[in-house]
């Protein structure tokens, strides 16, 4: 079983930059995108009704910003959008399938770079998807999680660690944060099977980063540490163009 996922950094500009042909090439078993940046009656409609995939939107109230969307050829057993809370739930931020064998999060957390109310918003976001995905893996659910966390881990994670540690995306308690989540027993699935530098996930365009992969690993899949053995593969596809962010992706075996 191939999962992809991918910030598109807005479905339609993806789109017109090849994201379907890459789509119907790839042919992942699920695929979740973030930062989609439209409702659905805004999409194309062969990403709407896409022939062998089970579609879900979760688009943020404010036009034009935030979303989720989660392709996935199996039919989920349940599908939860949201953790509930109305405060993180406008930004239509979260999609959550469950599987027979692991619960699926496709998550675009927040970026607190715009200021201390936007920083305090992503940690108290942080925080919350801990405690939920924890209730799961109590109830003796496995979890993998994927998307856009807005923070490299460590300083092999980012271009130049020094001149951003005092930015959001690369602080202290951001980095800290990642570690709690860590010693909760999840597992960053790239670095279990690649510890080289220069792996990156997102450039700034506007610099021309991408060119000298000036970068940062902000994309993840993380799972449960019981469920890593099932992990074949992580990867990230630093070739496809198309937004700021590449696809990333993991290979696990198919088991009931």
């Amino acid at each position: 079983m191939k999962i992809l996922s991918w910030n598109v950094n807005g479905i339609r500009a993806a789109d017109k930059k090849g994201l379907f042909e890459w789509f119907k090439t790839e042919s992942p078993d699920i695929l979740c995108l973030q930062e989609i940046k439209a409702l659905p009656e805004q999409v194309p409609p062969y990403l709407r009704n896409t022939p062998g995939y089970n579609i879900f939107y979760n688009s943020a109230e404010r036009k034009g910003y935030s979303g989720v969307a989660t392709f996935s050829k199996e039919k989920p057993i349940d599908v939860k959008k949201g953790f509930g809370i109305e405060k993180f739930d406008v930004e239509g931020r979260v999609i959550i399938t469950e599987f027979p064998s692991f619960t699926l999060f496709n998550i675009y957390y927040p970026n607190g770079k715009k200021n201390q109310e936007r920083l305090d918003y992503k940690l108290d976001f942080y925080d919350t998807f801990l405690g939920y995905a924890d209730n799961l893996k109590a109830e003796g659910k496995n979890i993998v999680v994927c998307g856009d966390f807005n923070t490299a881990h460590k300083e092999i994670d980012l271009s130049r660690p020094k001149e951003n540690s005092k930015i959001s995306g690369f602080l202290p308690v951001e980095r800290a944060w990642i570690d709690t989540f860590i010693d909760h027993g999840y597992v960053d699935t790239f670095r279990h099977f690649n510890k080289e530098p220069n792996q990156y996930s997102w450039w700034d365009m506007k610099s021309g980063a991408r060119e000298r992969n000036v970068g940062w690993r902000i994309d993840y899949f993380f799972v449960n540490k019981e469920f890593l053995p099932h992990v074949k593969k992580a990867f990230i596809m630093q070739a496809v163009m198309g937004s700021d962010h590449c696809p990333i992706g993991i290979e696990i075996e198919e088991f009931k």
